[in-house]
Order: structure tokens, then sequence, then C-alpha cells
């Protein structure tokens, strides 16, 4: 089995960043992140440039690379395919999933696909797209998502019950509330300021990595 189909089909771990300017010290944390069990970094900014991203999404690749875990990009399927990404996780408004596979097979890459969703009903809707994993949540408020209604522990239990493509929980997940997520049937999490918001992301990388385990 290649090495990076096996992490995905076992991801647990899935750090996502909210760049706000092109600071290097944030590619520490991100190692860091990786070491401390993140199986997946997602390049995230609302704010920054093409060029900064990509120039971003570069050096997260070959830091991914040295780790051997996974690189997705937040939105843009360009911006992923021109950083050799090797996911892109696309939100309910942006690039209908058809055509996001269309632009990989052209580009003669192949790369997973996820869709955030919010609801049980677009959660079927994107398995009915044939997306390879979707986002759940926001399971609890975040201001990172400051306009979208948290759906609580319920939509997680319904994913449990009713998705049979692998899923991530994601919004507001930290450390003080990873165990309510995986009891209501999580496997796997997505955090933003869980990891990046502290000073040894490391650390709380792998302190969640071991409550999604059951260690």
């Amino acid at each position: 089995m290649d090495w990076k189909k096996k992490v995905f089909d076992n991801f647990r771990l899935y750090a996502v960043t909210d760049f706000k300017t092109e600071n290097p010290d944030v590619l520490e944390k991100i190692e860091a992140a990786y070491e401390g069990g993140a199986d997946i970094v997602q390049l995230r900014s609302k704010v920054l440039a093409d060029a900064a991203l990509i120039r971003l999404g570069l050096r997260i690749k070959k830091i991914a690379r040295k780790n051997r875990k996974l690189f997705f990009v937040n939105d843009r399927v360009d911006l992923a395919l021109a950083a050799g990404a090797d996911g892109v996780h696309l939100g309910q408004s942006d690039m209908p999933i058809w055509m996001a596979r269309r632009l990989v097979k052209q580009a003669g890459l192949k790369i997973w696909i996820g869709k955030s969703t919010h609801s049980l009903k677009q959660a079927l809707m994107a398995v009915s797209e044939r997306v390879d994993y979707i986002g759940v949540g926001p399971v609890f408020m975040t201001p990172t998502k400051p306009h979208v209604k948290s759906v609580g522990l319920r939509f997680v239990k319904q994913a449990a019950m009713k998705i049979r493509i692998p899923w991530v929980a994601i919004g507001g997940i930290n450390l003080g509330n990873i165990r309510d997520v995986a009891t209501a049937g999580a496997v796997r999490v997505a955090v933003v300021r869980a990891i990046f918001a502290t000073q040894n992301p490391e650390n709380v990388a792998r302190k969640l990595k071991r409550q999604l385990e059951g260690i």
C-alpha cells in the first residue's frame, strides 16, 4: 500500500492553520504538530495573497514529506495543484466537486477532496458527490467560522450512525472537550487554535492524539 494512502486511511488528527501573515515561525509549529501526531496539516488563510500561499505551501509540503505525513489546501484547487498538495478541502460555497475532480484529472494528478458539511442532509449529499471525506461541524462555536452556527454533538452522533466514508469533526475542539466529541462517535478531529495558538503544539498534538486513540 502507498504510504500516503495508508496515512489517509488511518488519519486521526487533522491540524488546520489560520495564517494572518506570512510568518516563518508558524512553520516551526507545523513541524511540531506533525511530530506530535498530526496526520494532515491544512494550509488555510482568508487574507494572504496567492503568491504568499504558494510559498508557504511549498515549504509545508517539504515538512510533510520529511515526516511522511499529508498536506492539504483549503478552498483552492488551483493552489493545491500548484503547491503539489495531497488534498484540497472545499466549503459549501466553493467550487463544485465534479469541477474540482475535472481540474485534478486535467492536471494528470490525484488528490483527495474533502467538503465541509453543517447538517446530515449536506453530509449525505456530499457522499453522493463522491467526496473522499467530509468535515462535520462546527461542533462548537469558533472564531474561525463566526457566521456559521455550531451544530453541537447531535450532528457528530448522526454522522457516526449514517456516514460510511471518512469524516472529521471540526469546530472549537480542544483538550477540554475532545473526550465528549470522541464519546459522541468521532474517531477523527480537526483543530485550529488548539494546536496553533499554543506555545507547545507538539505536546498538545500528542495529547489530542492519545485521547483519540484511547490511551
